[in-house]
Parts: structure tokens; sequence; C-alpha cells
């Protein structure tokens, strides 16, 4: 699924930098996310983490205008106002995939990916030139090519996964934003998935702000990386400065010990249980 198909060259989406400072959003009266500040650029991976509740994923949807804030500023590029474009005018430059969508009924799977030009359709359903070469490209790009004409509520969640981020592509913005895209899928296709991530920000230099809950995959794929806890940025910069051993085990109270993996030369986590060695529950049993 690499990004080097020469008939995508000339619609390349151009990347993107979204900006944002001092995003506080509350739930009934309750802030859940506090202060938190973070850049999205061209060409780079932003990786969020951080343990169940830390507000990761609503920071993301705040970024997508998916989530009001108590108090936010988006920027995009050089002074641009993000939550002041039209959500046709934003919807252009910046797209999310969501956890837990509904399955689609009475719908092929190029259905489902067409529903990712809507920005370019207009008012009456207008009509969208480069649509039908971007719905393939994403389809391709995805390996779901060959489903096109399957209806959607037949197939695996993982298939159904990659023919949501397929309609993301399609829509052919420079910011994207991907709120744990491994859900469902197999260890193939996290992988391959990935890799798409990394070609989709090095080959056409699209911002990609992602969550994900695997740290070993996050330092695999990202540039940086932004540990969130209780709400707020606890650290933000390159895998090696941010996921440390005394970082990781703070923030998600659970001992985790941080090496660099003697054949990727990548960091590597591993969270220390009770029960984490075999020589030591063998001393300690009876």
């Amino acid at each position: 699924m690499r990004v080097d198909d020469e008939s995508s060259a000339d619609t390349r989406p151009q990347g993107h930098e979204l900006s944002a400072t001092g995003v506080t959003v509350a739930y009934d009266g309750v802030d859940v996310v506090h202060d938190a500040s973070m850049t999205l650029r061209p060409g780079e991976v932003t990786v969020l983490v951080g343990p169940n509740g830390s507000g990761k994923s609503t920071l993301l949807r705040t970024l997508a205008r998916l989530q009001r804030p108590r108090a936010a500023q988006l920027v995009i590029d050089d002074g641009l106002d993000a939550l002041a474009l039209s959500p046709r005018e934003f919807s252009r430059r910046v797209a999310l995939l969501t956890q837990g969508r509904p399955t689609p009924s009475g719908l092929t799977v190029r259905d489902v990916v067409e529903f990712g030009r809507y920005p370019y359709r207009g008012r009456w359903g207008r009509s969208d030139p480069d649509g039908p070469a971007a719905v393939d490209r994403a389809l391709a790009l995805t390996g779901v090519a060959e489903l096109a004409d399957r209806g959607a509520e037949h197939l695996s969640g993982g298939q159904l996964q990659r023919v949501w981020l397929a309609g993301c592509l399609a829509q052919e913005t420079g910011v994207l934003l991907l709120d744990e895209p491994t859900t469902y899928l197999d260890l193939r296709y996290q992988v391959e998935l990935l890799d798409l991530v990394r070609d989709l920000a090095d080959d056409h230099g699209i911002a990609i702000g992602a969550v994900l809950h695997d740290l070993d995959q996050a330092a695999a794929v990202a540039d940086r990386i932004v540990l969130l806890h209780a709400g707020r940025v606890v650290a933000d910069g390159l895998p090696e400065d941010v996921l440390t051993a005394r970082r990781l085990t703070d923030a998600y109270g659970i001992r985790i010990e941080v090496d660099t993996d003697p054949l990727t030369g990548r960091l590597r986590t591993r969270a220390i249980g009770r029960h984490h060695t075999r020589s030591e529950r063998l001393t300690t049993t009876p």
C-alpha cells in the first residue's frame, strides 16, 4: 500500500500545518482537557499516547471541530482561523477517521468511499469531475479495490476499517486525523496501515495526527509523540525524548521499561506486571 502511484501525482494534496493552543474541553461542567497545545506539521506524523481517559481522543476530535472546546485557538498555516472556516472549507483541509463508525447498509464499498468527496460536490449534488479518480486511488491505496462492488454490510471489521480510511483519503486533505486507526485490524493490516500513514507523510507531505494505544507502534511510525495524562500534555517531542521509562511509568501507573530493539534500532517498551517473568514466579511459588 505504498503511496507512489504515478496517477496520483497531479492531484497530490498539499500539506497544511494545524496548530492548537490553549485547548480546554469540558464535559458536564468538568474540564477533561486542560490548556493543551500541539502542532501538526506537513510531512510529519504526530502520535498522541496516554492511558484511557487521558484526553487523547477528545483532543483529536477538538482539532477536527467535532468537539466544541471551552477555550481554544486553532490555526491553519499562516494565521488562518480554523474555527472561522465554513464546514465545507474546513473539510477540504482536514479529515478525521473516527472510532466506532456504524456499518453501512445497502451501500457498496465504492458508495461509502465516495462520501469522502462531499466537500467538493457543493449543494444539490453538483458534479465532481475529479471524484472518480480520487476514489479509485483511495480504494487502491487501502487495498480494497477488489471489494469496490461488494455490499459494505458483508465486510469484516478490518475490511470496513480500511474502507472508512479510503473515504478519508478520497477527501484529499492536507491534514489527516486518525483516532485509533488500527482497531479491528489483524497484525498484517496494522503494519500495512502504519506503513501507509508513513508514506502519506513522506511522499505527499500530509500532516498526520493519530491516537494509538500501542506504544511500540507509536515509536515506530511517529516523528513526534504527545503524551497526555489526566487531560494534560505532559511531554511533546521526539519519541526517544518522550517515551522514557520514568515518564511512561508515571503516566500509566505501572512500571514500564524502555530499551532499543537490536533488530530494528527502534524503541521498545514493556509493561511489568506481578507475573512478568517465569523465573520470578518459580522462586515465589511455595
